[in-house]
């Protein structure tokens, strides 16, 4: 039986506490606010320091998430957490849709325009009011490619690559 080794992606952070009851407010860098409650276990990470929580309770105010973890039943035991990136393991992610993709899998892909000329690799994406945009760092510089149909040609997860309709001075 062979184990694959957990790939940690970072999906947020604990931005301060709430109230006198342990609860602490989390910001989520998911498409919902409520997206982290898919997972009821997480890891928190702050520096060298790594610690598994589950969650026992949790509300959205306003746009905010805020989490009560077990065990963690007052104002300065949560303040102990302030700073601490939540990670999950990427394979605990749902399955994407057809043409989704979760932006972790595109960090690291071979980005390359139609005349096949490598213009580098994705190394972040961003959000603009309008739609998302590839962050592209290569020899030609760093290239910002929005994310939609017009540009993105096709997506290889397999071939760890991206073909666009862009040239390598734009």
């Amino acid at each position: 039986m062979s184990t694959t080794q957990p790939q940690w992606v970072g999906m947020g952070y604990i931005k301060g506490v709430f109230g006198v009851k342990g609860w602490v407010k989390v910001h989520t860098s998911t498409e919902y606010t409520d997206g982290l409650l898919d997972y009821p276990q997480w890891r928190l990470c702050k520096d060298k320091d790594v610690q598994t929580v589950t969650v026992a309770e949790s509300k959205i105010n306003g746009n905010e998430l805020l989490v009560r973890f077990a065990g963690i039943d007052d104002r300065d035991q949560a303040a102990l957490l302030r700073g601490y990136t939540i990670e999950i393991d990427r394979a605990e992610f749902a399955k994407a849709e057809d043409n989704e993709y979760y932006w972790t899998d595109l960090i690291g892909l071979d980005v390359v325009n139609q005349q096949q000329i490598n213009l580098g690799t994705v190394s972040s994406l961003m959000e603009s009011g309008a739609h998302d945009i590839l962050v592209v760092d290569g020899t030609f510089g760093r290239k910002l490619i929005p994310f939609v149909a017009a540009f993105i040609h096709e997506i290889s997860l397999d071939q760890k690559q991206i073909l666009v309709d862009w040239d390598s001075d734009y």
